[in-house]
């Protein structure tokens, strides 16, 4: 009887290490996968944190873009503005020429001297207008050739001067605000 006793002590007591082994080994799976799971956890936690900064930068530069877009249409406004009678000043432009062919007629008769003096009534008017509007004449003769504002159709000599003066005014210039309509012609001394 002993032998069968100490049989079957032998044989639970290898069940209970095999038992023990089994447990040990499913503990260690568990961590295992534990890890497994938490690396994964992690893993997937730096995907979204990448697609949220990435979402974040995309967010900002539509603002920027936005901000931009804005700033530029409401300086297109102010230049829109501001510039609002461009066209009509540089239809009248001409007119204004004529004007001043005009007067410069002199009067040989009253009738004459009556038709110039209306004539420089609609002149001083128009001009005045005009200038309500922005518009201004660009000064030429005396002073230095500056190709933004003077445009150059012939040269001519003059010792008393220096070298790149505007001598004559062929045809006046024009601006409006701070931009050039009509350059104005003028001859350069060379």
């Amino acid at each position: 009887m002993t032998e069968t006793t100490e049989n079957k002590d032998l044989v639970q007591e290898e069940k209970d290490v095999q038992a023990e082994n089994a447990v040990e080994a499913e503990v260690k799976e568990g961590q295992e996968a534990e890890l497994t799971i938490e690396e994964q956890y992690e893993a997937r936690l730096a995907e979204l944190q990448a697609k949220l900064d990435d979402e974040e930068n995309r967010h900002l530069r539509l603002r920027a873009d936005f901000d931009n877009i804005r700033r530029r249409n409401q300086l297109d406004r102010e230049a829109a503005e501001k510039y609002r009678a461009q066209s009509l000043l540089s239809d009248l432009l001409p007119v204004i020429d004529n004007f001043e062919r005009a007067l410069q007629v002199e009067a040989t008769s009253e009738e004459t001297a009556s038709i110039v003096k209306g004539i420089e009534m609609v002149y001083r008017s128009l001009i005045e207008a005009t200038e309500k509007e922005g518009l201004q004449i660009i000064k030429a003769e005396g002073e230095q050739f500056d190709p933004n504002v003077h445009q150059a159709v012939m040269q001519e000599q003059d010792s008393e001067k220096e070298t790149g003066v505007v001598l004559r005014e062929l045809q006046k210039g024009y601006m409006l605000k701070d931009r050039v309509l009509r350059p104005t012609m003028v001859s350069v001394n060379e």
